[in-house]
């Protein structure tokens, strides 16, 4: 079966249409590289956007049928790989690796054509600084000066070879590479991972070789772990490579070539068209109605049209500059001529690469708790074990035997199994997450989003649909609105709030008739019911217009295009003339609204043609200004019909009817205006940040309740106005950023962060990148994302949606409540395993616990039940909560009371009856085992203590505790356990002093913070 359709086939020449090249760069190189390198093949051109390949051959070496059959191979080849990552990210939901692999395209790396020597250890050179933003306010005399090159001719091969050696390839640089040895070895720069080191080191010594062997398999298994998660971790730079074409069409010594485009340099002339991807930085020196889809790098929604004969006097901003084009940009429509300017990392796209390159990760809060608690506990070990020390040397006790004891201790006051459980439990939040359409790439930013207070989020795609959309129709006497969403073609027309036929209405439907005329963009539907638009987004919004309206392309297809005057950027209209299956010719006009009203001496008024009047050119400008005021872009329609078609152009577009106008915008996703609710109520700010217009920026605030009466809204203009100093002044009454610059939107992050606010960043364009690196969660949009913004993000989203990223929070919030309850727990056991410890040794009594029981309470009786509860599902109001303060510690105070009083209760407890038995008996191993089994039942109650503050449910917690005690029992009453872990068989009065004391902690406890609260809130009442 044929992968692609075969379209036409003359000896030759082959057109074939695939429907896997649309918007994928990445298979179109990879296409044309392959087939470029088979023998008798001469020419092979791609268009991403019209899924149209054009292979030209020698018939006398090589069959139309061989050709066929190894396009047909390409593609196979392609879908397995894509198919294979989609399998990976489905398994990667459940991963709880920190670099967590994300779909991609498949990226081509290859350095193919005219290979130009240069010198490997060259640095980036910008050309003079004065120039380096200047290029679009210079002429193109000027611009031809400065670089010395011809733009007829383009540069001599001479020529190329020592600006090449000067400023270095056009790629991005790289920070050198960590080897896996060297990441091996941070792993132990942690406090617990040394600590666990040391204490395995002294077991050696002392002979304790299977503790010592069971320790170092722990700190091993993290530490491959960690080298995992921090190989995947940075592929930021990797994927800016996709974003630079690998081969472009550049004229050299007055020849057109097609060369690698590493290997551009300033002053090359290159040529491009519909369907090409942006080499480099270049001022355009000539243009035919060239639109430039600049989403990626500027945030701009729309794609902007470009002239090489704009020029300006003065400073505009990036998304302004319309005679330059940019790296990574795709060209939509028309073509064009530039020369290069910049390349490499002095492009934009190249700034972004550099801003990439020199943010640093930042440790979440969690972290920072975690390594807070590792030197607590380091001091804590020496300071206790050098008063075990002495008080055992004064006591006359062997210093052997208080090194022992001091090891003990050690290995009893590290929680080994902490770290691990915590991976575990942050791993299960995170496949909870992934259900839910967020996929974590780095494990503890998953506890950090329950800190977050902040979000900012970019407007196109993902608080919008990123698609433009008609909203609005109005004719003189009509206003309709539209429904629906993006490129989806399910959505009624109203008029007066009731759904209309649309071929109903005389007007309406003459107006999306010229709408579909005078069009050169084509759709195809999908199975959800979107529809895949190939060419220009609006005259594709116009098109989706048309099928909501039930006029199919049928309705079309009985009109013949006889003559078309194209949509020129200057003289802002489209005009065609076509020819019904009844043999009328009509004239049909689309364009700016004053340009086609100044055409128009007729009006279409309901199903009456009459003239036009003062007063209607005045109603129709003000339904034109009120769509503009709401940050539309506006549209007007008008035809005519014709007998024949005149001689001279310029009497085919006089005395035009008048039909209507439509307004377009980016329309906010559904749900997204109730998410932005939900993050009100939980304490959370959004700010949105956006290269769009000021005025389309403020009115999808409204819209969405981003922007009220007491919000500020700042442009780039204005920000870039402002110190550093008056920033952090306003920054906290900032809820909208217009027109802003990749720089800026990384300044804003900064500016939060240095005000204490622990910041979300979201987007999906490059432009976004910086930012979200540098913010302390960054989300990225998994499906129009690209994969710059993917691989800088700590979070991707799967379906694009803003609402996702409040789930998220929900479920951040339930993992920082579970980080809580499983902390409390463990660390409760690990102070009460010290306490009886120390006072054993203060007493002059042996260690009331071995190192191999003291490992087995830590990683497996307790373990267990600890995983248990950070698997609780979030807290049912914890987005009616205020987010947990970022810069103070998870180990607050109330937290931290109910660890130290519990493992005060458990200690006591486990020394009074180790003491008692050892000092009433003389049986060593029977206190020894009375101690283990005391702290083990009382962590098994202490683990539902632990749940108090939640109604859900959790299937885990009892199968847990059902596990921990048959492992304690089996560690009791199996011999071989027995002898390993030095206990004995226990009687069943001892089972109910054991159970009695575990149960009585638990009240105990529980009394005591009844009588707090009690007395907290009468003091309350007092103060009152």
């Amino acid at each position: 079966m044929r992968q692609a359709l075969l379209v036409t086939a003359i000896p030759g020449r082959l057109r074939l249409k695939i429907m896997d090249l649309y918007k994928n760069p990445y298979l179109a190189h990879s296409m044309q590289k392959s087939l470029i390198s088979i023998e008798g093949i001469e020419c092979v051109r791609v268009n991403i956007y019209t899924k149209s390949l054009l292979i030209k051959y020698d018939c006398k070496k090589i069959s139309s049928e061989k050709i066929l059959c190894k396009v047909d191979s390409q593609i196979k080849s392609y879908r397995f790989a894509d198919e294979q990552n989609r399998e990976m990210i489905k398994s990667a939901a459940s991963t709880n690796s920190k670099g967590m692999s994300i779909t991609q395209p498949l990226q081509i790396k290859y350095d193919t054509v005219n290979k130009v020597k240069f010198n490997p250890k060259y640095k980036h050179k910008a050309l003079k600084k004065a120039t380096d933003d200047d290029w679009y306010k210079m002429s193109i005399g000027e611009v031809k000066r400065i670089l010395k090159t011809d733009v007829e001719k383009g540069l001599s091969e001479k020529k190329i070879e020592q600006i090449l050696e000067k400023f270095g390839p056009n790629e991005f640089e790289k920070k050198e590479k960590k080897t896996i040895i060297s990441m091996f070895l941070e792993q132990f720069e942690g406090f617990i991972m040394k600590i666990l080191l040391g204490a395995s080191g002294v077991s050696i010594f002392l002979g304790q070789v299977a503790d010592a062997v069971t320790i170092l398999v722990i700190v091993v298994v993290e530490a491959i772990l960690g080298v995992w998660q921090n190989y995947k971790a940075e592929k930021s730079l990797d994927a800016l490579k996709g974003y630079s074409s690998p081969t472009s069409k550049v004229i050299r010594n007055g020849k057109l070539q097609m060369i690698a485009s590493r290997n551009l340099v300033p002053g090359d002339i290159i040529c491009f068209e519909s369907g090409d991807i942006i080499p480099a930085d270049a001022r355009l020196i000539s243009s035919s109605n060239l639109k430039v889809q600049e989403a990626s790098l500027t945030g701009e929604s729309e794609a902007v049209e470009k002239s090489y004969k704009i020029k300006y006097a003065s400073n505009v901003p990036l998304a302004e500059r319309k005679n330059m084009v940019f790296m990574g940009t795709n060209v939509v429509k028309g073509n064009g001529r530039a020369v290069i300017v910049q390349t490499g990392m002095n492009t934009e796209m190249g700034k972004i690469a550099k801003m990439l390159n020199e943010s640093s990760e930042e440790l979440t809060p969690l972290q920072i708790d975690l390594d807070r608690l590792a030197k607590v506990i380091t001091w804590g070990c020496v300071g206790i074990s050098a008063i075990v020390t002495l008080s055992g040397l004064f006591a006359g006790q062997p210093i052997l035997e208080m090194i022992r004891t001091g090891v003990s201790l050690a290995i009893g006051a590290i929680p080994e199994g902490l770290t691990t459980v915590l991976a575990i439990s942050l791993a299960f939040g995170v496949q909870r997450m992934a259900k839910k359409g967020a996929i974590i790439k780095k494990l503890p930013c998953a506890e950090t989003l329950s800190c977050a207070d902040i979000i900012c989020t970019d407007k196109t795609g993902t608080l919008t649909t990123g698609q433009m959309t008609v909203t609005d129709v109005s004719t003189l006497n009509s206003d309709y609105k539209v429904a629906g969403e993006g490129n989806k073609i399910e959505g009624d027309i109203y008029y007066k709030n009731k759904i209309i036929n649309p071929t109903d209405r005389k007007d309406l439907k003459m107006l999306i008739t010229i709408a579909g005329l005078c069009n050169n963009a084509s759709y195809e539907i999908s199975k959800e019911n979107n529809i895949e638009i190939i060419g220009d987004p609006t005259e594709g919004a116009l098109l989706v217009l048309a099928q909501k309206a039930k006029l199919s392309l049928d309705h079309f297809k009985c009109y013949t295009r006889v003559k078309e005057f194209a949509f020129d950027s200057e003289l802002k209209k489209m005009t065609v003339i076509c020819k019904d299956s009844s043999k009328n010719n009509t004239v049909n006009m689309k364009g700016a609204p004053n340009v086609v009203l100044s055409k128009c001496t007729k009006i279409l008024d309901g199903n009456i043609i009459r003239d036009m009047t003062k007063e209607d050119r005045l109603k129709i400008k003000r339904k034109i200004n009120i769509m503009a005021d709401e940050a539309m872009r506006v549209l007007a329609f008008a035809y005519k019909e014709i007998d024949s078609i005149p001689e001279k152009d310029s009497e085919i577009e006089k005395d035009m009817i008048f039909v209507g106008v439509t307004g377009m915008i980016d329309p906010p996703r559904l749900g997204v205006k109730t998410s932005i609710k939900k993050c009100h109520r939980a304490g959370i700010k959004v700010i949105m940040i956006t290269g769009d217009h000021k005025k389309t920026a403020v009115s999808i605030g409204h819209s969405i309740n981003i922007f009220d009466k007491g919000g500020k809204v700042l442009t780039g203009e204005e920000l870039d106005a402002l110190s550093d100093e008056k920033l952090l002044d306003v920054i906290d009454d900032v809820v909208i950023y217009a027109r802003t610059s990749p720089h800026q939107k990384l300044r804003i992050v900064k500016a939060l962060k240095k005000k204490g606010h622990i910041v979300v960043m979201t987007g999906d364009g490059v432009n976004d990148a910086p930012a979200i690196k540098e913010s302390n969660i960054g989300i990225a949009m998994g499906r129009n994302g690209t994969d710059v913004t993917r691989e800088a993000a700590s979070i991707v989203l799967t379906d694009d949606n803003f609402t996702t990223i409040v789930k998220a929070i929900e479920e951040g919030r339930g993992i920082s409540g579970n980080v809580k309850k499983f902390i409390r727990y463990v660390l409760s056991g690990n102070i009460g395993e010290v306490l009886a410890i120390l006072a054993a040794s203060l007493v002059g009594l042996p260690t009331p616990l071995i190192a191999s029981q003291i490992l087995m309470i830590n990683l497996v009786t307790e373990g267990i039940p600890a995983l248990a509860l950070g698997v609780e599902p979030p807290y049912h109001k914890s987005m009616s909560e205020k987010p947990r303060d970022g810069k103070e510690s998870i180990f607050d105070k109330p937290l931290l009371k109910k660890i130290l009083s519990r493992g005060f209760l458990i200690g006591l407890s486990a020394f009074g009856l180790f003491a008692g038995t050892y000092i009433f008996t003389g049986n060593l191993i029977k206190a020894r085992t009375l101690a283990y089994a005391s702290i083990v039942t009382s962590q098994m109650f202490h683990v539902f203590d632990c749940r108090e503050n939640t109604v859900t449910k959790n299937k885990y917690v009892l199968p847990s505790v059902a596990i921990s005690s048959l492992i304690l029992i089996g560690s009791i009453y199996i011999p071989p356990l027995a002898a390993l872990f030095s206990t004995c068989p226990l009687g069943i009065y001892d089972w109910l002093i054991l159970l009695f004391m575990g149960s009585f902690i638990g009240r105990l406890d529980l009394i005591k913070e009844k009588v707090l609260g009690f007395t907290r809130t009468r003091e309350r009442y007092a103060m009152a």
